[in-house]
């Protein structure tokens, strides 16, 4: 973030104040902390194994589970993507670390199951399997049915990732175009014992959906949503997937997040107050409101979870989902310097960029205007993040090693 203008630098605290609270539920969820923490609570788990871990935490959720399990980590698979790999596991000859791409599938995607499957192949059939699963895998790893095409797969993820839909009808859809997904990986196991500890990225922490299921079926009798017509010769009906249950356990979740950025709050000496719906619907109506509710709320720390969406004009610019949604509050809050609001993805990637997300004030948007922006603009562009860079409001924190949606977080500072 760059200097703010000095008739803001009187906030300056109260915006480290804000980043110390982010940063306080990245570490409650972090993905080797969750991982190594579940198993050393559970050690009748920790015999000898081989490990697949999936997904944008997946290096860091494998390095939790080296860390206790160690010589009985027998065999490893990491996917990930570019970026996200853990050099403190380039030194294990046991743990092979495979790049692939997100949030678009492409070869390297199709690669990577392949070599998945490869992997719990080659196991023993008396070796159990212990999967560690987080946000990211649906596009990180995939076997298309034989009248699937790469070309099918990134037109359909493209028109999913500007559609709007919910992760439950993204990961519906993605299940129809696929040999893994809603729990068809289960049959390659050939009866192998298996476990599932993963961190969830999708509302009420559904199995289901983290991931797209690979390990747990989807609902049979769920419809798929409105398609494009020219996407409806992409699908097949399902293989019914074996009815076998894989038992899970979620490690981290968005409320593991809440808890620990409100207990870092009070730790501060702020009133807290985060007993409010799942955060969900258009980010920049969810901005607007947020930030409307501020300029009414009492002084303290207010807390929101969950994940909003955004549907992309045709040619969008720079930014996120949680860009956008700040940008939006900060029209709502413009001109108050006792409002501060903090949108930020906590897997550090906000949308198609590399910034987590937005910490914007009551100058914001005059700062904008300063800048040459027209910050409605921007908003009806999709292109928060160019605008929020200019005025030093954007957040970048680089991979995160965990992935539990996003957090909301306002501010209106104590007289």
């Amino acid at each position: 973030m760059k200097q703010l203008p000095d008739q803001f630098s009187c906030k300056h605290r109260y915006r480290e104040d804000m980043l110390h609270i982010y940063q306080a539920a990245l570490a409650r969820v972090a993905g080797d902390t969750a991982v190594s923490h579940w198993l050393k609570d559970h050690p009748s788990a920790c015999g000898s194994q081989a490990v697949v871990a999936i997904g944008k935490a997946a290096s860091a959720m494998m390095a939790g589970a080296l860390g206790v399990l160690r010589r009985s980590l027998v065999a490893g698979l990491v996917i990930t993507r570019e970026g996200y790999t853990q050099d403190r596991l380039q030194d294990n000859p046991a743990i092979e670390q495979v790049v692939s791409s997100h949030p678009v599938p492409d070869g390297r995607s199709l690669d990577a199951g392949r070599q998945l499957l490869a992997f719990i192949a080659a196991q023993p059939l008396d070796r159990p399997l212990l999967f560690l699963l987080s946000g990211g895998t649906s596009s990180l790893v995939e076997v298309l049915p034989e009248h699937g095409s790469l070309t099918d797969l990134q037109r359909l993820n493209h028109w999913l990732l500007a559609s709007g839909l919910d992760i439950r009808a993204m990961n519906q859809v993605r299940s129809r175009m696929s040999r893994i997904k809603g729990g068809q990986l289960v049959r390659y196991l050939q009866g192998r014992d298996a476990r599932v500890l993963f961190i969830s990225d999708v509302p009420g922490d559904d199995p289901a959906i983290v991931g797209s299921g690979l390990l747990f079926p989807q609902q049979p009798d769920l419809a798929l949503p409105p398609l494009p017509d020219e996407l409806h010769d992409c699908f097949a009906q399902p293989d019914v997937p074996p009815s076998r249950a894989i038992p899970h356990h979620a490690v981290a979740t968005n409320a593991h997040a809440l808890e620990a950025a409100a207990q870092a709050a009070r730790d501060l000496g702020y009133e807290t107050v985060s007993d409010f719906p799942f955060l969900q619907g258009d980010a920049e109506t969810r901005g607007r409101e947020f930030g409307q509710y501020l300029r009414q709320a009492g002084a303290g720390v207010h807390l929101m979870g969950g994940e909003i969406t955004v549907r992309l004009p045709p040619e969008p610019g720079r930014g996120g989902r949680n860009q956008h949604l700040a940008l939006a509050a900060a029209a709502e809050i413009q001109g108050r310097e006792d409002l501060l609001v903090l949108a930020a993805a906590t897997d550090g990637s906000d949308g198609m960029s590399e910034d987590a997300g937005a910490l914007v004030d009551g100058g914001t948007w005059q700062r904008a205007i300063d800048e040459d922006f027209k910050p409605r603009q921007s908003l009806a562009t999709a292109d928060s993040g160019r605008l929020l860079e200019a005025t030093g409001d954007l957040l970048h924190t680089g991979p995160t090693g965990t992935n539990v949606m996003d957090l909301l977080i306002g501010m209106r500072i104590p007289r």
